[in-house]
């Protein structure tokens, strides 16, 4: 066996806590969630037997070295992938003093499964710049063409493709392959790192990618800011000089509550929450409140039109109930899929919160059962043998589709050759007098509309019970709380007498009027249970905290919710104000499904003006809300019209039945 270069094997010593702080940073935005299968405990498996840890500082082009973590199979005697991992979030280095029987040790899992350690690759985790112990100059979303870059900063492709060529000369046994995944930032590293990849690159995995911070992810979502999650994350993740190992203890925010509602409400302001943290945690997480439009900062960011020349296969994997980068998914894999013809490019979208596909059993969210062990499946018969056949030339059973997606509702899995899938044709969910939700366009012609009061002091609650952060389950959670309040509108269908399944984007079409110069429309699609439904026992998802039994019976499970900013209705770069009074159309999407509502059930739509503070609160006067005053904040009449010229109502992609 060849050696390794003497001057790039030190050694440090590696902590637990890499697993737990990870996991701890699941109510934040851009989550680094490469947590392994929990099927590997650490008290029953050490991988010192198999594999050796090495440590490097691989020079890019223009200097800067990037640390490196690398894990080669003790067994010589054969050739192995290299499978890679670049994050922001620390690739294994820990305070010092941290030693597990004495000796430098191994985590407990270093690849995305079991099943990866024991078929046998070299696994790589690499700091990107300026993170922990990388050099070089960290920024938010590298910019991949920009026509300034301070000292220190790079092109996270030519990183990727600099770091290739050194592993490929100076790591032996390696088979001449790569392969690159991450789960949310890491999953934009992984696309950004396969833009005019280097030919070793034969596989990526995009998973929960981050592509455009404002247009649907973390930051903001139809132009409303995402408070309660972005808040939580820039509590822990600041900037840090480097090199700096990673902390003993993740440093959590003190709320001194735990109601996260009341904290943010008697701050009410982005000025006054944000005076609340201190000048570290405030360094990166003003810039995403004080660019609320979608100007150069976040255009520049963006990475899907970047996407070209992508040579390796692609599995982008996304969640359903993913609170953090829902949309990032659907941009990275129809940005390949339009930019490189005659790639493998495959999407796989599950029932699950941000990164849940990475651990656990995926068979239930909250009270909300899948019926399956869903995580497990997409672990053992499509992840794995997506690199085992890209890196190895091992043939899968039963080939990858083009889109493998779970139907929720129905509980299965779905093949398709496209998404949204082609058979899936629009139809429009009319809002009716009385509450009625009718795939009928309504037929009078009196000018009819329903209204409410929105008052910014006692915004609209997104989850019906105290918290701070963000639930994870809060994406599947009842929605009743909402539906009595005078402030929300609530259409409902009669009992479906046949099964109806949507799959696609979900998107309001409304016509509506403010007294206010400004305003926010919520819509939430919602899967409303029979009467006479059995209770589920079971435990919150991420928590160890049984949930009291609930009996289902009339339960308003949430598929689909999200704002749109009403200044951005006609641009995300120039906001306009609302006339009084003025009757104006809206149309936004709120995200994709593939949802069956069950025979028995009805269909539901809610419809407000808060969603706090999972949203910021709008003052609902035109005003550069970050700048907002307690004295702007308004009362104001909303209306939503349903007469048939201004026919307000939800277009949703539906599937054919059987």
């Amino acid at each position: 066996m060849q050696s390794l270069p003497k001057e790039f094997t030190m050694r440090r010593p590696l902590s637990p806590l890499v697993l737990s702080l990870l996991l701890a940073f699941g109510a934040g935005p851009v989550l680094a969630a490469n947590t392994a299968a929990a099927d590997a405990p650490a008290a029953k498996r050490d991988l010192r037997a198999t594999y050796t840890k090495y440590e490097y500082r691989i020079p890019m082009r223009d200097g800067v070295k990037l640390f490196t973590v690398v894990y080669v199979p003790k067994d010589a005697s054969r050739s192995y992938p290299f499978l890679m991992q670049r994050t922001p979030y620390s690739a294994g280095v820990h305070a010092e003093g941290e030693l597990r029987y004495g000796v430098d040790w191994m985590p407990a899992a270093i690849g995305p499964s079991r099943e990866f350690e024991d078929a046998g690759y070299i696994f790589v985790k690499q700091d990107v710049r300026g993170r922990f112990m990388s050099e070089g100059k960290w920024q938010e979303m590298t910019p991949h063409a920009s026509a300034k870059r301070a000292a220190g900063e790079g092109v996270e492709s030519q990183d990727m493709h600099d770091t290739v060529a050194w592993l490929l000369k100076h790591v032996p046994n390696n088979n001449g392959k790569v392969g690159i995944h991450g789960i949310s930032y890491p999953g934009f590293y992984t696309a950004a790192s396969i833009i005019d990849s280097h030919p070793a690159i034969k596989a990526a995995s995009p998973q929960a990618p981050i592509a455009d911070l404002y247009m649907g992810d973390d930051s903001y979502h139809g132009g409303a800011f995402m408070l309660a999650a972005n808040f939580d994350f820039y509590a822990a993740f600041t900037e840090a000089q480097n090199p700096t190992p990673l902390p003993k203890t993740r440093a959590e925010f003190d709320y001194g509550t735990t109601d996260g509602y009341d904290f943010f409400l008697r701050h009410r302001t982005l000025s006054n929450i944000a005076a609340s943290m201190s000048a570290e945690q405030r360094a990166l997480f003003m810039p995403n409140i004080e660019h609320d439009t979608y100007d150069s900062f976040w255009q520049s960011r963006a990475i899907a039109p970047h996407l070209k020349n992508v040579k390796a296969a692609v599995l982008t994997v996304g969640g359903w109930f993913d609170a953090e980068d829902p949309q990032g998914p659907f941009s990275i894999y129809g940005a390949i899929e339009k930019q490189n013809p005659g790639i493998v490019n495959s999407l796989v979208m599950g029932p699950w919160v941000h990164g849940g596909w990475a651990r656990g059993e995926g068979a239930r969210l909250g009270h909300v059962r899948f019926d399956s062990k869903t995580s497990e499946y997409f672990r053992k018969e499509l992840q794995f043998p997506f690199f085992e056949q890209h890196l190895k030339g091992v043939k899968p059973q039963q080939a990858i589709a083009e889109v493998t997606a779970f139907e929720t509702g129905s509980n299965a899995w779905r093949r398709h050759s496209a998404w949204p899938p082609v058979q899936a044709k629009p139809r429009t969910l009319y809002f009716g007098a009385d509450g009625k939700l009718t795939w009928q366009q309504p037929a009078t012609s009196n000018a009819t509309f329903d209204e409410y009061v929105a008052d910014p002091a006692k915004p609209v609650p997104f989850i019906g019970y105290p918290a701070t952060g963000v639930p994870q389950e809060y994406m599947v959670s009842d929605q009743r709380f909402a539906a009595t309040r005078p402030d929300v509108l609530v259409y409902q269908s009669e009992v479906l007498e046949e099964d109806v399944t949507i799959a696609g984007p979900v998107t309001p079409k409304l016509f509506v009027s403010t007294t206010g110069t400004d305003a926010d429309w919520v819509v939430k699609l919602i899967d409303v249970y029979p009467a006479a439904y059995p209770a589920a026992a079971q435990e919150r998802e991420g928590s160890d905290v049984p949930a009291p039994a609930l009996a289902l019976g009339g339960y308003q499970q949430l598929v689909r919710g999200n704002p749109l900013r009403g200044k951005f209705r006609n641009s995300y770069e120039k906001p306009e104000a609302f006339v009084p009074g003025k009757v104006e159309a809206l149309s936004f999407p709120i995200g994709d499904v593939n949802h069956t509502f069950r025979r028995g059930h009805r269909i539901m739509v809610q419809v407000q003006s808060s969603w706090f503070p999972l949203v910021d609160l709008n003052p609902q006067t035109f005003t550069h809300i970050p700048k907002a005053k307690p004295e702007d904040f308004k009362k104001a009449t909303q209306r939503v019209y349903r007469a048939p010229e201004t026919a307000s109502g939800v277009q949703v992609l539906v599937l054919p039945a059987n």
